[in-house]
């Protein structure tokens, strides 16, 4: 695998959860794979579960990792071609990833959308041009449109805790005090869409997810129709996408905060899971009833990104 950005990178579903499954029962199985092999994590963002999860996976496999904080300690780095760099920004991204793929096997690279523009974040300019240019494996560990580590993360979660063969699972937006990027649930939306279940995006009007990735789910304005029978929800704030009105892209639309998952929501559910990728906003996002309950899964879940950091890392040394 050169390249993970989207479920499909992963092939068979199914074969990929048993070796998720198998690493979880002995995470140093494969401790000799990484053996003299380095893992760059390159970070454009804040991050706690992604960038210990990460490192704790590399480390499992044997690698040597090097992080780095692009915003701390490195220099301001361009990444706009054609530009006349007379500002505080001293080196060109097109030069610091040879640079950077000189020292090391496997990159990963987090780095959210900046809201500026929507052709820009959805065309991944950052991500693309470290597959283009470092002519080493990449993995997203958070992008501008989509986090497939926490969304495999996610997949590894439910078929933990799943209680029936084919879930109903719902993803619902909910309030935010500021914009936040559309990664996690295009991410989670996908996923959703390659697996076996009864999928249900539920939302305001505005914030309707590029179709790309939602796919076949069925969209519900109704939040509590939507939340009827469902064995997980999946509770995320997200921007507006952009996708009926362009202009309104990267903004706070609505913070109704009678979206917020509380425990009358979760009421009418079948006896749902409730998850969450964190940090989670108590009380906007979700009541702290719902999120301490004994059926909340945002730590389990949190965990899990070890695994599926382990799983991609391992078909990426294998390909080498």
């Amino acid at each position: 695998m050169k390249v993970f950005q989207h479920v499909s990178d992963l092939g068979n579903l199914n074969t990929a959860l048993a070796e998720a499954f198998e690493i979880k029962k002995e995470r140093y199985k494969y401790n000799e794979l990484g053996r003299n092999k380095t893992a760059l994590l390159i970070f454009f963002n804040n991050s706690l579960r992604t960038r210990l999860s990460t490192q704790k996976a590399a480390l499992n496999l044997g690698m040597n990792v090097i992080v780095l904080d692009v915003n701390q300690g490195a220099w301001k780095l361009e990444t706009e071609r054609g530009v006349v760099m007379d500002s505080d920004k001293s080196e060109h991204l097109l030069e610091a990833i040879p640079v950077m793929a000189s020292y090391c096997d496997i990159i990963g690279v987090r780095s959210f959308a900046t809201f500026e523009s929507r052709k820009d974040d959805y065309e991944e300019k950052i991500l693309n041009q470290f597959i283009q240019y470092s002519g080493k494996p990449v993995f997203f560990m958070e992008s501008a449109t989509v986090h497939p580590l926490q969304s495999f993360a996610d997949l590894i979660t439910m078929e933990e805790y799943k209680k029936t063969a084919r879930p109903k699972v719902v993803l619902t937006w909910a309030p935010h005090p500021k914009a936040l990027p559309q990664a996690v649930p295009n991410s989670f939306a996908e996923w959703m869409n390659a697996a076996d279940v009864d999928f249900v995006v539920t939302h305001p009007k505005g914030y309707e997810l590029d179709p790309k990735f939602v796919g076949n789910a069925r969209v519900e304005y109704d939040q509590m129709k939507a939340f009827e029978g469902a064995d997980f929800i999946y509770a995320k704030n997200w921007s507006c996408p952009g996708v009926t009105c362009p202009e309104d892209y990267g903004k706070v639309l609505c913070k109704d905060m009678s979206w917020t998952v509380d425990e009358a929501h979760m009421a009418v559910t079948n006896n749902a899971f409730f998850m969450h990728c964190l940090p989670v906003r108590r009380n906007m996002i979700v009541t702290d009833g719902v999120i301490e309950a004994p059926t909340s899964l945002v730590i389990p879940e949190a965990a899990n990104r070890e695994i599926s950091a382990t799983v991609v890392l391992k078909r990426m040394l294998e390909s080498l």
